[in-house]
């Protein structure tokens, strides 16, 4: 693809992600569980690991972690989206890279290693490890919530006119 035509495509996605991470903010999800999310942005992430070179996919990935913690956070949601984010997309990248994994265990680890990222940088924040007692709550909503983000994303990626990669 032209680097011209890449600029165009990764900026829809990072609207995309943009759009997802308000809509997801107006979603009473958490069922009383603080931190507890659907994660839909995971949804662009996934995509375009699958679809896009790896520099583009981070790359949106941390745009849309600042700006919508700008945007509809603050600068914690920011560090705790940054630990999260980062420790997904890299796990989520060495999965993938092994080939021995279906796209929807990618997104399943994702969703489970975001929640532990979080827990990461909310211990040292905070200075107590005490939190980690939550995270088997976490970590099982994240996995819940990767598969049916990688479901999706499997789908969508089956639609794309333009798709390029190896899903299965």
């Amino acid at each position: 693809m032209k680097p011209r035509n890449k600029t165009i495509e990764y900026g829809v996605y990072l609207g995309l992600a943009l759009i997802l991470s308000y809509a997801e903010s107006l979603i009473p999800f958490s069922f009383g569980l603080p931190g507890l999310k659907l994660g839909l942005t995971n949804l662009i992430v996934v995509i375009m690991l699958y679809n896009n070179d790896t520099y583009g996919a981070i790359s949106v990935s941390l745009i849309r972690i600042i700006l919508s913690g700008i945007l509809f956070g603050n600068p914690f949601s920011i560090l705790y989206s940054l630990g999260g984010g980062l420790l997904s997309f890299l796990v989520m990248l060495l999965l993938k890279k092994t080939k021995q994994f279906q796209l929807i265990t990618v997104s399943i680890a994702g969703g489970f290693f975001h929640n532990l990222g979080q827990i990461l940088i909310a211990s040292i924040v905070v200075g107590n490890t005490g939190l980690f007692f939550y995270f088997p709550i976490l970590g099982f909503g994240g996995m819940v919530t990767g598969f049916f983000i990688g479901y999706i994303a499997l789908e969508l990626l089956h639609r794309l006119p333009f798709r390029t990669g190896d899903y299965l």
